[in-house]
């Protein structure tokens, strides 16, 4: 089946955006007068989202009152400094330019709230590149869900037969496949200790950006 399209997650995926990411919840570690983390320490937990950070960092339990009280806090923290190291991957330019001059769309699908995502990728003059980008909020359901990512090839007037998914995360492959999608695991992100990307059941496997390119060369992507 024809390729036509490429769906990126954002963190760990598109854009390294973990010491951004740690310099936030260091900031809010020591508003509470904690120690600080090694940011180095934090990358592998970032594809799990601000409230796995938080509750790993101040060891209280997901959802909780206390955890959602600092999940904003970090939020808010995050928001102020959202784009000091933040950038794409190395290499990932080159498979932007792939894509685009091959006449394929590219879009986002992340579990980022949209009011991060926005301005990060206005900062970034990806938000004019981008065919569509979905928010962790623009729909009721997040990733592993798949409706997020159905929800991208609609609006890029493609078909899921006829779209790959990249994440670093299992949750990413497993709603890629959910949706009908070729899949493929970013083993360049950050991924914990406990992560095997080898049993997620991806399509394919990438150990650094460039790899996606010579993966999409080696298809056979005739119509």
């Amino acid at each position: 089946m024809k390729l036509d399209t490429v769906l990126f997650d954002l963190d760990g995926t598109l854009l390294d955006t973990y010491q951004d990411m740690g310099a936030a919840l260091n900031t809010l570690l020591a508003a509470h007068r904690r120690p600080a983390l090694p940011v180095d320490a934090i990358r592998p937990f970032v594809s799990k989202g601000a409230m796995v950070m938080v509750c790993r960092a101040f060891q209280c339990e997901p959802d909780s009152e206390r955890a959602v009280t600092l999940w904003q806090e970090y939020l808010d923290e995050y928001a102020r400094n959202l784009c000091v190291q933040t950038g794409l991957f190395d290499g990932m330019e080159r498979v932007l330019e792939k894509i685009e001059n091959g006449g394929m769309k590219w879009g986002i699908v992340t579990n980022k709230p949209g009011f991060l995502t926005e301005p990060l990728l206005s900062r970034l003059s990806l938000d004019a590149k981008a065919g569509c980008v979905i928010s962790g909020d623009t729909l009721p359901q997040r990733k592993p869900h798949p409706a997020p990512l159905r929800l991208a090839c609609e609006r890029l007037g493609t078909r899921c037969r006829h779209a790959v998914y990249i994440g670093d995360d299992e949750r990413d492959i497993r709603a890629g496949k959910s949706a009908g999608m070729r899949t493929v695991a970013a083993a360049y992100g950050y991924l914990a200790a406990d992560d095997h990307p080898g049993a997620w059941q991806a399509d394919h496997i990438v150990r650094n950006p460039l790899e996606i390119i010579d993966w999409m060369d080696g298809l056979d992507n005739r119509p």
